[in-house]
């Protein structure tokens, strides 16, 4: 893939480009849950910072990857919100620092453990499965699936004596990473059929997509809620209270007017459900 000149850009420039290139919002976004969950399953203080720097590194190296190898796709486009349609950043780079970077997601998640770290690296391999084609198929859910299910069990497992997750966690991480997927690819839907990219979403349409969406994202939070076992605690309500209007929002991505806050809803609501998770005493490991 070729370079286009755009001249040497401002340090501050790269910087931001860099940071921006690394997908910001779900990056951190992952990464919070994790490093939240990890607190929730008692992992450990030094533990659980290197599982956060882990998931940090993999969710950069995802996001990285994606801009490098969709760079001519969103040329194409004019998608004025990459840092390499901008001329900040190049593809050449990206590649480096998005290889450099899986590297040390695949080195620090083995440190936590084999089990753990091989499940936490089945979602940094899922985000780059989809980069590389996956995302062009009826099956492009499918890493949405497999490594939003995987993170918690990596994460739980990276607990002292290596526990197995309980299901409704797993389960419930699966069904936020399918809402994500459709809720996330629901503002560039046209760019995407204008160069190609047929994903699941694609061919379900908006309308489908967005119903789907919601009720992934709903039984999300029931599953939070209804999952542990006991009565739901006060934080549980509390938490799915704060659903209902993310779950709406999530059923309006079928419609233009909502397409691009459907995404930043379900993020929002999965760092809020874990924070709730937590403040509930609801036993993850």
């Amino acid at each position: 893939m070729a370079d286009v000149p755009v001249g040497r850009p401002r340090a501050g420039g790269l910087v931001r480009g860099l940071v921006l290139a690394t997908h910001l919002g779900p990056t951190v976004a992952v990464t919070l849950v994790a490093t939240l969950l990890g607190v929730a399953a008692g992992v450990g203080g030094a533990r659980t910072t290197l599982l956060c720097v882990a998931v940090l590194a993999g969710q950069a190296s995802i996001g990285w990857s994606n801009d490098w190898l969709d760079a001519d796709r969103d040329r194409v486009v004019a998608r004025a919100d990459k840092p390499v349609v901008q001329g900040a950043v190049s593809p050449t780079l990206l590649r480096a620092l998005a290889l450099a970077a899986v590297a040390l997601a695949v080195v620090l998640s083995l440190l936590l453990g084999l089990v753990p770290g091989l499940l936490l690296l089945l979602l940094v391999a899922s985000g780059w499965a989809y980069n590389a084609g996956l995302k062009r198929t009826v099956l492009s859910g499918l890493p949405y699936l497999v490594g939003f299910g995987a993170l918690p069990a990596g994460v739980v497992a990276a607990a002292p004596g290596t526990p197995i997750a309980p299901w409704w966690l797993i389960g419930a991480g699966a069904a936020l990473g399918g809402a994500a997927h459709l809720a996330n690819v629901a503002p560039d839907l046209e760019d995407d059929l204008a160069t190609g990219v047929r994903g699941l979403p694609h061919r379900l349409g908006p309308v489908v997509s967005a119903v789907i969406g919601a009720a992934l994202l709903g039984a999300a939070s029931l599953l939070l809620v209804f999952g542990p076992p006991g009565p739901p605690t006060v934080a549980a309500w509390v938490g799915l209270l704060v659903a209902v209007p993310a779950v709406a929002v999530a059923a309006l991505a079928g419609t233009p007017r909502w397409r691009g806050l459907a995404f930043p809803a379900v993020m929002l609501l999965t760092v809020l459900d874990v924070v709730l998770l937590l403040a509930g005493g609801a036993a993850v490991a």
